[in-house]
């Protein structure tokens, strides 16, 4: 297991950005990246008033395996992922993922690179409530 995976958890309570982020923070860290995912008033066209996350058991073991990869593609100083479950609102913090490397160039790239692999295979379902009343879920197998 890598030194540099300091955060990896999902959570069902408001996920708080600074405290996550300072896991990251390191003297020897030239660039740190933030990237925060939050719920967003609509979805193709179509008005959102809320989203329910849901996480398989897995979910957070396969959250720290994508985070060592990470690490160790990347030359990353630290990293840290959180994920939501449960009712969210619209604003809300569903995700919240922080990478420090040596330089800003890497930092955007192993950022942009964690939150992709993390939406793409981490087994989080979400489950969009419309104002019309209709639902959808969202990355279910």
């Amino acid at each position: 297991m890598s030194d540099a995976v300091r955060l990896v958890e999902i959570r069902d309570v408001d996920l708080d950005q600074a405290a996550i982020t300072a896991v990251v923070q390191d003297p020897a860290a030239g660039g740190f990246a933030v990237y925060v995912g939050t719920v967003r008033d609509n979805d193709n066209d179509k008005n959102v008033t809320g989203l329910q996350y849901s996480a398989h058991p897995s979910a957070e073991a396969k959250m720290r395996e994508i985070c060592e990869r990470i690490a160790t593609q990347h030359d990353v100083i630290r990293v840290a992922a959180v994920h939501r479950v449960g009712d969210l609102p619209i604003g809300g913090v569903a995700v919240v993922v922080a990478v420090s490397t040596g330089h800003r160039g890497e930092a955007f790239a192993a950022c942009k690179d964690l939150i992709d692999t993390l939406k793409a295979e981490t087994p989080i379902w979400k489950h969009q409530i419309f104002a019309d009343g209709s639902t959808e879920w969202v990355g279910t197998p």
